[in-house]
């Protein structure tokens, strides 16, 4: 029979993550406190640590990277209806 994966909920996972952060506790005494393996709050911590500059962008910086990513987005449609235009132009025999 096979054992099903322990779901936990997010506001566990950054608890674990916040004192694994701290370094009150070592990462095994936090897994036997809490019965999670090690590797798993590894990767909480590691990923608690990464997401955490995120909170922190001003809403400029937000704003200026979603305005990027639409302008990448743009052109790559202008780019594909650009190909798709000369395929047409060819196949009808139409020379501009």
């Amino acid at each position: 029979m096979k054992k099903m994966r322990a779901n936990y909920p997010p506001a566990f996972k950054a608890k674990i993550a916040l004192e694994a952060i701290k370094e009150d506790k070592t990462t095994s005494e936090l897994a036997s406190q809490y019965q999670v393996h090690p590797g798993q709050i590894r990767n909480w911590k590691a990923i608690a640590s990464n997401g955490i500059t995120e909170l922190f962008i001003g809403k400029r910086q937000k704003a200026d990277q979603d305005k990027d990513e639409l302008i990448e987005e743009l052109y790559r449609q202008i780019g594909q209806l650009k190909v798709e235009l000369d395929w047409l132009k060819k196949k009808s025999g139409i020379n501009t």
